[in-house]
């Protein structure tokens, strides 16, 4: 369809205000109007009464696999996964193989989504060559390659000295840097967070300190920088305090959460039986973390939610704890555990997740998208806020099966997708 008519659904637009039940005009792949009442004779209308219609979800923290590890995860199934989750454009990390550290490899990734027409995407650059810490990969490259930003993610560069000339480049490009932060003397090989329960299993544990330090170092080099800097999958009380402190002090930090840590601990380790669904890095931390996480999405300090997406094939996944590799899926579980947890427990407002799934990073990595605004792209996610089902592995379009969230019985689905005026996932 090059036009039709989105009637009736409560549309919430945090960028322009708006929160009313209202029709909304599509037409070649744009919103041209959005009004109480739409009547275009010919036009076909779809009726969502009782739904939710929202700017499109973007997820700037997607590891789509491709080129390298196919057997994680393909662009294809990575992107039929977005789609089912309500995700119209994600932003994929470099750690494929070869690594994202040079623009043939950026252009591979752009060409193969473009022929899919799925979910858009956006790839991320490494910041060194083979994400190694030691050589910085040619920037002015990749950024005209269609790179949007830049991160060994997976790995800090823990080169002071590197890292700097990294913000200072950045700077000629627009762009941002982001940073896995951990320093990885200090995390020494660890599979849980260290603490009470690491200490009762025997585990080796990653403390919060290899996190913190990492967060800490790079606020000051941005600083001294002028440079712009997000903190990718912040997990700890002390690393919030940080980027809070930064925020006030006019530091260009901004920062994420993902889901599994808003919602669960490491005391999941004894819960989940040692399941390696519960394997993350960074791991689950404690109760205060994960409370000081949900007081930073109230408090405006958090601004994003991010998936994570990390897909492993089962056969790694089913390796013992201490073996198995780091990472969960999360596309097409994300958006239903939050409404379930997070909207309908009253926790925070269905606006405030729209903005942190949309506005916010649209806004961060300067992306299309992130409103419904009239002559904007017609990206757009409905969702079913009193829609019940039960999440199940074995449904997922993700080659991915490994998610905590695998049984949860959760009110709140995604719909329906539409990516510039194509309704590419409907589930009415």
């Amino acid at each position: 369809m090059d036009k039709f008519i989105l009637k009736n659904g409560l549309v919430i637009d945090p960028l322009e205000g708006i929160h009313d039940k209202a029709d909304i005009y599509v037409e070649n792949g744009k919103v041209i109007k959005i009004a109480e009442r739409i009547t275009k004779r010919g036009v076909k209308q779809i009726d969502l009464d009782g739904l939710v219609v929202a700017p499109g979800f973007i997820d700037i923290h997607v590891h789509l696999r491709e080129p390298g590890y196919e057997y994680k995860e393909d662009i294809e199934s990575g992107l039929k996964a977005a789609i089912a989750g309500g995700f119209t454009t994600i932003c994929c990390m470099p750690n494929t193989k070869p690594v994202n550290d040079n623009p043939y490899i950026t252009e591979y990734i752009i060409s193969r989504a473009n022929k899919l027409k799925l979910a858009k995407v956006y790839p991320i650059g490494a910041i060194t060559v083979r994400q190694e810490g030691k050589i910085l990969t040619p920037m002015a490259q990749l950024k005209r390659a269609g790179v949007i930003a830049f991160s060994d993610d997976g790995f800090s560069v823990e080169n002071s000295d590197l890292l700097l000339r990294a913000f200072q480049y950045s700077n000629h490009f627009n762009t941002v840097i982001i940073q896995h932060p951990e320093d990885n003397y200090l995390s020494n090989g660890g599979v849980m967070n260290e603490g009470e329960v690491s200490a009762r299993l025997g585990m080796r544990g990653i403390p919060n300190i290899a996190e913190d330090v990492i967060i800490a170092r790079d606020i000051m080099l941005a600083d001294y920088a002028g440079s712009r800097y997000h903190v990718a999958h912040l997990s700890t009380k002390k690393g919030l305090e940080l980027v809070k402190e930064a925020k006030k002090s006019n530091i260009k930090v901004t920062c994420e959460v993902t889901p599994h840590h808003l919602l669960l601990t490491d005391r999941s380790i004894e819960e989940y039986n040692f399941s390696t669904c519960v394997k993350m890095k960074p791991p689950l931390r404690t109760e205060k973390d994960r409370k000081a996480l949900i007081e930073g999405l109230k408090d405006g300090t958090v601004d994003v939610i991010a998936s994570d997406h990390a897909p492993h094939h089962k056969d790694e996944k089913e390796l013992p704890f201490e073996d198995a590799p780091f990472g969960i899926v999360g596309l097409e579980t994300t958006v239903s555990v939050l409404l379930d947890r997070l909207v309908r427990e009253g926790i925070i407002s269905l606006e405030r997740l729209i903005e942190l799934l949309s506005t916010n990073p649209a806004k961060i990595l300067s992306l299309p998208g992130g409103t419904l605004k009239e002559g904007s792209v017609a990206d757009i996610t409905v969702i079913d806020p009193q829609r019940e089902h039960t999440i199940d592995p074995k449904k997922f379009y993700s080659k991915g099966r490994s998610t905590p969230f695998a049984g949860w019985r959760v009110k709140g689905k995604v719909v329906m997708t539409i990516i510039e005026g194509r309704i590419v996932y409907a589930d009415l």
